[in-house]
């Protein structure tokens, strides 16, 4: 059984499909669409238009994999059960945990998903939020005024994503010659801008050499929609206190990330880790290398809600899905798993309408360039990768990884 049907699952099931001898794979997966995600921040600055981003999951779905359209609400993991919305209860003989992550809309006060772009408050992790983002930043660039993009607290889809709106906002506005009309700012709930050294300099330097300043351990607690005011809270550890100072910044657009988390029915379930930071989110516990559970070997996790320590990307996913199918396989073969992730990741960071800063690491957060990018000194944003993000990723992802290849 496979819950979950986005680049994870979907990636899965055609893996083993193709790789089983007798092949019976249920999918449960309550999606009309299968989107390609990354293509939302391609969206949110005019580049992709919304209906280039998806197709219908049907056509997306191997031939002979069993779909179950359905909502998973409950997991029982010590007698290989689930539960859904409409179907009841289903068991399991192996379980291919890929359901995704959550995002907590309500976590953010004064917002909702359905009320994103109201007082210009504005979210690319969101399909409908991405198209309204790209409305709201023409329209900005005309108009100037106080843009403020902020990350969140919790692990995260695609972290790069709200640094590359900033930036995409910077460029776009100079390509109008309205830059001088608006001031940026950049705040992160982390320490720091990003946790790669081989890329950190360079990112530093384009964001001082853009004039947006960056804000360090601050974390949206609400927004005013009515106001126009984002409500934040600065977090400094002094010995064993935290100290944390609440502060208010208006602003004429805003973008911002909700927290996220595994998605409730995976927490309340026990798969995770049982306190701290972890534990609060919910993520699925696997051994890093194997994406084995560490503590029910006939369930395999990977992609977003798994608690592997690399970033949430399908560039991992794709990495990610044949350790995971052939361990699996081993399993169900009563043999020991020998395949292993070495944690590698991609993340684009679209850094103007030309170039791509194209960060390759691995659990290490040492460089671990594919080819050709090998090639050339990937620890600066590269026209050739601009081109691989805005013209061969995207059907590489339909027509090849959901398909089964890497």
């Amino acid at each position: 059984m496979i819950i979950g049907g986005g680049a994870a699952g979907i990636s899965m099931a055609a893996r083993l499909s193709r790789w089983l001898n007798h092949p019976d794979i249920t999918l449960i997966d309550p999606s009309d669409r299968q989107y390609y995600q990354p293509g939302f921040t391609l969206i949110a600055s005019g580049v992709y238009k919304p209906e280039e981003v998806w197709k219908k999951q049907e056509k997306c779905i191997p031939g002979g994999v069993k779909w179950i359209k359905d909502q998973v609400i409950y997991m029982d993991p010590d007698h290989h059960t689930i539960r859904t919305q409409q179907n009841g209860e289903i068991g399991y003989d192996f379980l291919v945990l890929t359901p995704g992550l959550q995002i907590n809309w309500g976590q953010v006060e004064g917002i909702t998903q359905a009320s994103l772009g109201q007082g210009n408050a504005h979210c690319i992790y969101d399909f409908e939020g991405a198209q309204r983002t790209w409305k709201a930043l023409q329209e900005f660039s005309k108009t100037g005024g106080k843009g403020i993009y902020t990350d969140t607290y919790t692990k995260h889809k695609c972290g790069g994503a709200p640094k590359k709106i900033c930036l995409l906002t910077d460029d776009y506005t100079r390509k109008n010659k309205t830059r001088d009309q608006i001031i940026l700012d950049f705040y992160t709930a982390s320490n720091e801008l990003y946790d790669v050294p081989h890329y950190t300099p360079r990112l530093l330097e384009i964001y001082k050499e853009r004039q947006i300043p960056i804000h360090t351990n601050v974390r949206v607690t609400g927004v005013d929609t009515f106001s126009k005011k984002v409500y934040l809270e600065k977090r400094e550890t002094k010995g064993e206190e935290m100290i944390r100072t609440p502060f208010v910044e208006e602003y004429d657009f805003l973008h911002f990330t909700p927290p996220m988390s595994a998605p409730d029915f995976v927490r309340e379930a026990g798969l995770g880790w049982k306190e701290g930071k972890l534990g609060d989110e919910g993520w699925v516990m696997v051994d890093k290398e194997t994406l084995i559970h560490t503590r029910y070997p006939n369930i395999v996790s990977l992609g977003d809600c798994s608690d592997v320590p690399t970033s949430k990307t399908s560039a991992a996913i794709r990495v990610q899905v044949p350790v995971a199918a052939k361990n699996l396989i081993s399993l169900m073969e009563g043999k020991d798993p020998t395949e292993k992730y070495n944690g590698y990741a991609a993340c684009p960071i679209v850094t103007d309408y030309k170039h791509v800063l194209l960060c390759e690491f691995d659990y290490d957060k040492k460089p671990a360039a594919s080819f050709p990018f090998s090639w050339m000194d990937n620890s600066k944003e590269l026209r050739a990768a601009w081109f691989l993000k805005a013209h061969i990723l995207k059907p590489l992802y339909f027509h090849g990884m959901l398909n089964g290849y890497a």
